[in-house]
């Protein structure tokens, strides 16, 4: 074959397979020089750019400081076939030092984190930012494995298949260890709008 039709073809191969098959989504790119988004025992506030949902979340646990996590989350744009978010709003708070299981309501996608330290309880609240995306309904749903798999261990969540969202989390605390295993709910999303209000 020629060269230079394989130089040509090749980059709009690539491009096409990315749009239209399953593929792995990594490297991610956690933002400015990887930096966290938090310091410790302090409050924070992210959010993917519009159009972009969660993709990966990386931690780390310090005993010395509160037992408390440093933060960091890498976004991706959300398939072509979704359509621009609709509608964007944050989830009712998940109370410090308790276990709970949340999804966003209304078929939203996990597009950020609101999160505020409290030391009287050495653990943090939590909040999902979602966004709905025309009337898209998940499919498919399934738990990840626990993050980190032991308690005070670092964390690094990553989704290795395109269009497979995170909807939300099921997470269990220790009050010994005094912090927090994560699995994450994960779905696919219909290519077009049904009926169903509210999973």
């Amino acid at each position: 074959m020629n060269i230079f039709l394989l130089c040509v073809y090749l980059p709009l191969v690539t491009v096409a397979w990315g749009q239209y098959s399953d593929y792995y989504y990594g490297p991610y790119n956690y933002g400015d020089n990887d930096e966290w988004v938090n310091v410790y025992r302090q409050g924070f506030n992210f959010q993917c750019p519009h159009g972009q949902v969660i993709v990966a979340v990386r931690s780390v646990f310090s005993k010395k400081e509160g037992s408390d996590r440093l933060w960091n989350y890498a976004c991706m744009p959300a398939s072509q076939s979704l359509g621009e978010p609709t509608e964007c709003w944050w989830e009712e708070i998940n109370r410090a030092g308790t276990e709970w299981y949340q999804t966003c309501s209304n078929n939203g996608l996990v597009a950020g984190f609101q999160s505020q330290y409290f030391p009287s309880v050495l653990d943090r609240e939590w909040q999902f930012y979602c966004c709905r995306y025309s009337r898209r309904c998940p499919y498919s749903c399934w738990l990840t494995t626990e993050y980190p798999g032991h308690y005070g261990e670092d964390m690094d969540m990553m989704m290795y298949t395109y269009d497979y969202y995170i909807r939300g989390a099921t997470t269990t605390f220790s009050a010994v260890h005094r912090d927090r295993q994560w699995k994450f709910i994960v779905c696919r999303m219909t290519d077009y709008d049904c009926p169903f209000q509210n999973v």
